[in-house]
């Protein structure tokens, strides 16, 4: 059923080319297509808030990874926040705000089991995406689940202005880490990893060498990596790991618009003499601390005892310039596209 008036056609963002190297906005085709019906079991989505985030580029390329690639000619997707406007659902009604996969344009036909309903009651829209959506866990499992960190670690956090690993230095610092440094990219940056989000110090890893600034912030080393970043980050903190040092690979931004494959660590050695520990994961691995999740970091937020903060682009046909901003860094916090 439905109460409102839903237009036969709307905007949505689709993949025109597949990159080699950086994005651009050709890569991109922001058009008008027909506004389906929902079927059985299905509710019809108007879009409210959609998310971009460094994985969709790599979702770009062709080629075999732990989601399907993009496909050129169709919509991306992502996350998405939205009121159900039609339902043909046991679960939703109309009006209902849910959250889905199905961003990337103004109106979604999405299955029920494939949308979580959420409350702007108890958080804005925004943080269903960023602080307790997909980055907030990922902080989250990396931090205590990969990285097994344990009071009076010291950690590293690289890009640590960003909707991850902005989480990350705060959950570690509320847990009681010794210490807790981070990487940024602008001197703005480093200043709001430190002065508002309480990391103990931090560095703009466009000013000197990583391995160089991180001795100076970390100078009996660390125990923690929470890597970002990947590239000379990941062999910095191989250099800094004290023995026994555990690493949460979660990404590697630096690498994802090369055009030629990159070198890795020249210090892979000291994995065996310190014997440190690296583990990959991907947060759709982790659902089952979902729960735990929002029981622990749910009153964080709401008392203010961790900070989240949002950079906003208006409109969907912006949202290739959010996407590419985003990969610039331009964002401090989580970069969402308002619809």
């Amino acid at each position: 059923m439905t109460d409102q008036a839903v237009p036969d056609q709307a905007l949505e963002v689709r993949l025109a080319s597949r990159p080699r190297g950086w994005p651009t906005r050709e890569n991109f085709d922001v058009v008008e297509a027909p506004v389906s019906e929902p079927g059985e079991g299905q509710v019809l989505v108007r879009n409210k808030i959609m998310s971009v985030d460094p994985a969709m580029r790599g979702r770009m390329n062709d080629a075999k990874s732990y989601v399907p690639p993009f496909e050129i000619g169709k919509p991306l997707s992502g996350g998405a926040v939205g009121e159900v406007v039609a339902s043909n659902s046991q679960q939703f009604s109309v009006g209902q705000t849910v959250l889905h996969q199905l961003g990337w344009r103004e109106y979604a036909t999405v299955g029920e089991s494939h949308a979580v309903a959420v409350s702007p009651e108890t958080a804005p829209l925004g943080a269903y995406l960023g602080v307790l959506g997909m980055p907030g866990l990922t902080a989250y499992v990396g931090l205590f689940d990969i990285a097994n960190f344990r009071e009076g670690d010291t950690v590293f956090v690289s890009g640590a202005a960003g909707a991850v690993g902005s989480v990350v230095g705060q959950l570690a610092k509320l847990h009681g880490a010794a210490r807790v440094v981070g990487s940024a990219g602008s001197a703005e940056k480093v200043r709001y990893v430190t002065e508002e989000l309480g990391f103990d110090a931090a560095f703009n890893y466009k000013d000197a060498p990583v391995h160089q600034q991180l001795k100076s912030v970390a100078p009996d080393g660390i125990d923690v990596y929470f890597d970002n970043v990947g590239g000379d980050h990941l062999e910095a903190a191989i250099g800094s790991l004290n023995d026994f040092g555990r690493i949460a690979a979660c990404g590697a931004v630096s690498t994802y618009n090369a055009s030629e494959p990159q070198p890795g660590p020249r210090n892979m050695f000291q994995f065996v003499t310190k014997r440190l520990t690296m583990r990959g994961f991907i947060v759709i691995d982790h659902g089952e601390r979902r729960h735990q999740f929002f029981e622990e970091v749910g009153p964080l937020v709401r008392e203010n005892k961790l900070r989240y903060d949002e950079t906003t682009v208006d409109g969907l046909r912006n949202a290739p310039d959010a996407f590419l901003g985003m990969l610039q860094g331009e964002n401090k916090g989580k970069m969402l596209v308002n619809l």
